[in-house]
């Protein structure tokens, strides 16, 4: 990973620590090695000592003057987990009593408000009814609707939705347990909506999947005859909902993590806290949840009108 063996040591120490004690994913855990490799490439140091807050200063100059593969600047969050990759290494030193920065003398790059995009109203209605208006076989139609139906119902992630499988789930309870980020566990539900075209994909499926959703298409499944039984891919998720999409009509682009987005906004609209929806979302930090409170907007305005200048009205 670095010229010198004590950092190259000391990395791999830190990358086995994060697969091993704090139960990182593998992505996970090959992207820090990729940010380290490149911040040691760069500062070509021998000692963890020399790590110093000006040499941070100047490796983010440097992160802040790349160029992406198609010759953009690096995006602000892309520096940041650069930073973050760094800053979990320097705080693994301490922990082990090396000497080095302090990881908190590391700053973040300030990220610009994000812009949510969600389906509301009328959208979503179109959205979730699409399966039904164009002519296919049955069990892709009834297999694409309690897709969409079960991301809209639960706001799982799309790795999460692809990664269920059958004995996961109980038709007779409205909830169930999911593996997320950090294999954390947590309790999503299903509404009843979700919950009856569930019942009538399974019961419709003749095929011997383990998986919640898988591939119907013949000629995929006899390429796979030999292969292990994955069940529906992310990608192939994603292809599903951005083709409803543009059948419903709607410009914007959808994807699986927009039915996520639009998942917690409906539970905010309708008066759900914060911290339960940050529970459901399984979200680490409250301070990711927050970007949801665009949607408090018309509610402030509302809140605005009838109670400034109350008085003042009425004199």
């Amino acid at each position: 990973m670095a010229q010198n063996n004590k950092l190259k040591t000391l990395a791999q120490q830190f990358l086995e620590y994060l697969e091993i004690e704090k139960g990182r994913a593998q992505n996970t855990v090959e992207n820090y090695k990729f940010y380290l490799k490149r911040f040691f490439i760069w500062a070509n140091i021998s000692d963890p000592a020399k790590i110093t807050q000006p040499m941070v200063r100047n490796y983010r100059l440097w992160l802040n003057r790349q160029k992406d593969a198609n010759g953009q600047p690096l995006k602000k969050n892309t520096q940041n987990y650069h930073l973050i990759a760094l800053r979990a290494f320097l705080k693994y030193l301490a922990k082990c009593d090396i000497k080095t920065l302090a990881p908190e003398k590391i700053e973040l790059a300030k990220m610009p408000d994000r812009q949510i995009e969600f389906l509301e109203g009328s959208e979503l209605e179109a959205f979730l009814e699409a399966p039904d208006t164009i002519d296919q076989p049955a069990i892709i139609k009834l297999r694409d609707k309690a897709i969409l139906e079960t991301l809209f119902s639960t706001g799982l992630r799309v790795s999460e939705l692809a990664s269920l499988k059958i004995k996961e789930i109980n038709l007779n309870k409205d909830e169930f347990t999911v593996r997320g980020k950090g294999s954390k566990l947590r309790v999503v539900f299903l509404s009843n909506s979700a919950k009856h075209y569930l019942d009538k994909y399974l019961k419709t499926r003749k095929d011997m999947s383990q998986y919640l959703f898988t591939n119907h298409d013949k000629a995929a499944l006899k390429r796979n005859k030999s292969k292990e039984d994955k069940g529906l891919t992310p990608r192939s998720v994603q292809r599903i909902v951005q083709k409803y999409a543009k059948i419903a009509g709607i410009t914007k682009k959808i994807t699986p993590h927009v039915l996520r987005h639009s998942y917690a906004t409906d539970l905010l609209n309708n008066g759900a806290d914060i911290r339960s929806v940050q529970t459901m979302l399984g979200h680490s930090s409250i301070t990711t949840t927050q970007i949801y409170t665009h949607i408090t907007d018309k509610q402030l305005r509302e809140v605005y009108k009838n109670f400034h200048g109350r008085k003042r009205h009425s004199e």
